[in-house]
């Protein structure tokens, strides 16, 4: 797409997951300019009350606005399933979760209605996909294979989340710099076994760290499983809030070449540099510590 200014878009989450969603924003809109936050210091999410995750939200929400972001993207699905309502309510600006795009292109990718989820406890206990997924179907969105759509409108067949499976370990595993190891495999296959079980036809990848796993998830469950990374979504939603922003400052002067994006995060900004330079295979650049972390 085509912007006039060079916006600023907030992304967040729990710790490197994030940059997952950073890097599919970069690759379809270059011109935006991003914030990122990663939350290391309190990393993982997937056990905290919700209560706590809000307050989070709100505290990291408020930073990123004063680093100049005009919209937020929650690139956490803990946060997403929680702390969402809130922070729309509480802040006057776009904020795009990850549960909706993730249902979305969940729902048109089925080819059997059989949709399975990994997440992190919070966001299975939320049973926020099981409702997105009914919503986005009441909202029209349907699959792209016809003969199923019909066998849903006929009454014959399900769409639906079939099994939701947490993979607590999955978080601390990739935040360590081990998502190829033998040990992400070995934990991968106890996780994936009653998806296998269960027969899904579509994975809903539903931690924004969870792509990084992707080949070992792809190896273990095989090519007839589509995995869905709601990133995808998340950057089509984006592009619409993009549009609108533009819009609002159609005739101002566009804003000047300069930096691409900021990094900031509540922990060890070495560790965060080192294990996201792994992950990404290039160079994050400069890490800055957020000292109202502390």
């Amino acid at each position: 797409m085509t912007l006039t200014r060079r916006h600023i878009i907030g992304v967040f989450d729990s710790g490197v997951g994030g940059l997952t969603v950073m890097k599919e924003i970069q690759a379809q809109i270059p011109e935006v300019r991003i914030v990122y936050f990663g939350d290391t210091a309190r990393v993982p999410y997937g056990n905290r009350p919700k209560d706590e995750l809000i307050r989070f939200g709100e505290e990291i929400v408020t930073f990123l606005i004063g680093q100049g972001a005009e919209g937020i993207v929650v690139a956490c699905n803990t946060s997403s399933s929680t702390a969402l309502p809130w922070l729309r309510e509480r802040f006057d600006i776009p904020i795009i979760g990850m549960i909706e795009p993730g249902a979305r292109l969940a729902v048109e990718a089925t080819r059997r209605g059989q949709i399975g989820l990994i997440a992190t406890e919070a966001t299975v206990r939320s049973r926020a996909y099981s409702a997105a997924i009914s919503q986005v179907l009441a909202r029209g969105v349907v699959p792209k294979d016809r003969r199923l759509v019909e066998a849903w409108q006929n009454g014959e067949h399900a769409i639906a989340l079939s099994k939701a499976q947490a993979c607590p370990l999955f978080v601390p595993l990739v935040e360590a710099g081990l998502a190829g190891s033998a040990e992400a495999r070995g934990i991968a296959r106890t996780y994936l076994a009653s998806l296998k079980e269960t027969g899904v036809d579509t994975l809903i990848l539903g931690c924004t760290h969870y792509p990084f796993l992707a080949p070992v998830i792809g190896e273990i469950l095989g090519d007839t499983v589509k995995l869905v990374d709601p990133a995808q979504g998340v950057v089509a939603e984006l592009k619409r809030v993009l549009r609108r922003l533009d819009e609002r400052d159609y005739g101002q002067p566009a804003a000047k070449p300069g930096w691409k994006v900021r990094y900031f995060v509540s922990g060890d900004p070495d560790l965060f540099r080192r294990v996201g330079n792994t992950l990404l295979k290039e160079s994050i650049g400069d890490v800055r510590y957020a000292p109202w972390t502390e």
